[in-house]
């Protein structure tokens, strides 16, 4: 599994989506620098060496298989300079692992110019035909205009919103909850 995964490389007009290489490390944790890009996150700026633990934990989890219950995060990198300018990925919703949600996040100097679309879109393809999974989810603040804007964009459909999680998931109650099938999605292309 891991083999499949460490050869993935996608390619977008623009883009390449990719695993994390050790050499990433270090342009990846001054992108997540930024304050501003966790405004509807939940997580923060993190030291350099809790950074490392987690970009750690990233590169491990492509030894999970996708019958597992993984996490997948990848490198999104400018394909004409090869500038890391975010990360995309798929896995399990964190009150729900067996749901697979789609999730992204773009460096501020790079927003507005539909990088997140155009790499979610490539993820998604990649989550319904290689990975295999029957749905996937997008969950984001109500007030993320912009990430709401991808997801429905991306043809997710709005379901539901979510409430009534226990205490320990509560960041997500309040949240729409938006869902593409496979099904939907092979109508959609």
């Amino acid at each position: 599994m891991m083999n499949i995964l460490r050869q993935m490389r996608i390619e977008t007009e623009r883009l390449v989506i990719r695993p994390y290489r050790e050499e990433d490390l270090e342009e990846c944790f001054k992108l997540m620098q930024n304050k501003e890009l966790f405004k509807y996150l939940d997580m923060d700026v993190m030291s350099f060496e809790d950074y490392k633990g987690l970009f750690n934990w990233l590169i491990d989890c492509y030894k999970i298989g996708f019958d597992g219950d993984f996490k997948y995060s990848f490198n999104i990198t400018m394909k004409e300079s090869g500038t890391h300018i975010g990360w995309c990925g798929i896995g399990g919703v964190e009150f729900e692992h067996n749901q697979k949600e789609i999730f992204y996040l773009i460096g501020r100097e790079y927003w507005g110019k539909g990088y997140a679309k155009e790499a979610s879109a490539a993820l998604l393809d990649y989550g319904f035909n290689v990975i295999g999974v029957n749905e996937i989810v997008g969950l984001c603040k109500p007030e993320n205009i912009a990430s709401k804007k991808v997801l429905e964009n991306l043809g997710l459909k709005f379901r539901y919103m979510v409430e009534g999680l226990p205490k320990e998931f509560d960041f997500y109650n309040g949240e729409p909850f938006y869902s593409l099938t496979k099904e939907e999605y092979l109508q959609k292309t």
